[in-house]
């Protein structure tokens, strides 16, 4: 059984420390958004209900003392998470700036640098898989098969068994370059239309144009 470095290991808990600070983000936003739905007030105008902008549309909107005062707690949490963050992506960023297989990845449209460091930390040694299929099954992207005797396979879901912040990183890195022109956006628009998007997104091989640029 193969056994990570120190330095890998380090680079595991640096992604997942980066990868509990985006999700506990995630849930704050979700809060404020679900106090202004609890109280019909309409969507935020701006892009962006957390930057400059957002926020003084926010301040100007009526809402219940108690309510005011949770998405203040709320917001002062985002700027703290938002210090942490950067601090994250900044050892991240040092660790990864002389690894070859992280700017190798970078090249490929949707893969920035806290992705393709995150994929290298849970990969570790990449000649220990020797295969590409071996790598799906460690992510947990390959399909669920289901087969009696001599009868048709039938394939399923993902079996979302492995590194679960790993396969995240995957499927949003997908998504940004089925968004963006060129031929991953081609190749994610004809399997979409076979398919389903959701199929088109998911990386297995096959499947997928972020894990068919990546393997």
């Amino acid at each position: 059984m193969w056994t990570p470095d120190a330095q890998t290991e380090r680079k595991r808990r640096l992604v997942a420390r980066r990868y509990q600070v985006m999700r506990h983000r995630m849930r704050l936003k979700n809060e404020v958004h679900s106090i202004l739905h609890a109280h019909l007030i309409l969507k935020c105008p701006h892009a962006d209900l957390f930057n400059g902008r957002g926020r003084a549309w926010l301040a100007a909107q009526p809402l219940p003392d108690d309510e005011r005062a949770a998405i203040d707690r709320h917001i002062r949490e985002l700027d703290r998470l938002a210090e942490d963050l950067a601090l994250l992506d900044r050892e991240i960023a040092q660790d990864a700036i002389d690894d070859s297989a992280v700017n190798r990845l970078m090249t490929i449209t949707g893969v920035n640098l806290a992705v393709a460091a995150g994929i290298m930390a849970a990969i570790g040694d990449i000649s220990r898989f020797n295969s590409p299929q071996k790598l799906v099954s460690y992510f947990g992207l390959n399909p669920r098969v289901r087969q009696s005797g001599l009868g048709a396979a039938h394939h399923g879901r993902i079996s979302k068994i492995g590194r679960s912040h790993a396969r995240t990183m995957l499927v949003e890195a997908a998504w940004t370059a089925a968004k963006a022109p060129g031929p991953l956006h081609a190749f994610f628009v004809r399997i979409r239309a076979r398919r389903g998007h959701q199929i088109a997104a998911v990386p297995w091989p096959g499947s997928s144009p972020c894990f068919a640029g990546i393997c």
